[in-house]
């Protein structure tokens, strides 16, 4: 079993990245692979509405959202880390999973995901709502762990010092750990992804 880290930060190896790399101990101490993919340096544009990807499965803008949706089923599960600016996210992870959300069609469904944030004070919360979303709305089951996934600290050192924050992420990895081994037992044991209805829609112009 793997789970893809993504690194929204623009900071490769920032305090982001030293959330994750927490979460990924917390992996490791489950028996879980992972990987960390850092997409915060590239240019990645906002999504065009041109609806491509519904006729071609795969954006019209060839980057690495398209080499990700490509891996998708590779992965297991998924954490998304981002920086908090303005108390939101970072704008090229939002474009980012913009993207690879709308484009993956449904691939991501019944994977377990989590969101993890890095900030200096406050906006945390904010930031952590508005990437949960993306989850809720996908299928995707919501790992928690023992507070908010946040960090603390304006210089990777400063995050180190979090101890609290440094827990939480170690807690969330092995929560990742524990829900993809008991779906996995699920799934020897006949289990099955639940059956999807017809997609009903709804219009609230009268």
């Amino acid at each position: 079993m793997k789970v893809l880290l993504v690194n929204g930060s623009p900071h490769q190896n920032g305090c982001t990245y030293t959330a994750l790399c927490e979460v990924a101990k917390g992996l490791e101490s489950e028996g879980i692979d992972y990987e960390i993919l850092h997409i915060g340096k590239g240019d990645i544009p906002g999504c065009r509405g041109c609806g491509y990807c519904k006729k071609k499965g795969e954006c019209v803008i060839k980057d690495i959202v398209n080499q990700t949706v490509a891996r998708a089923d590779e992965f297991d599960g998924f954490v998304f880390g981002s920086p908090v600016y303005y108390a939101g996210p970072a704008g090229q992870l939002l474009s980012f999973m913009d993207r690879l959300f709308y484009s993956s069609r449904g691939r991501l469904a019944y994977k377990p995901a989590a969101a993890v944030v890095s900030c200096r004070r406050g906006g945390s919360t904010a930031s952590l709502d508005r990437l949960n979303k993306y989850f809720t709305i996908s299928n995707m089951p919501v790992v928690s762990s023992q507070y908010w996934n946040q960090v603390h600290g304006n210089t990777p050192e400063e995050v180190v010092q979090d101890l609290e924050g440094m827990q939480i992420m170690r807690a969330l990895g092995r929560n990742i750990g524990w829900m993809l081994r008991s779906i996995d037992a699920g799934k020897k044991a006949g289990v099955k992804i639940p059956e999807p209805e017809e997609r009903a829609w709804t219009n609230f112009i009268r």
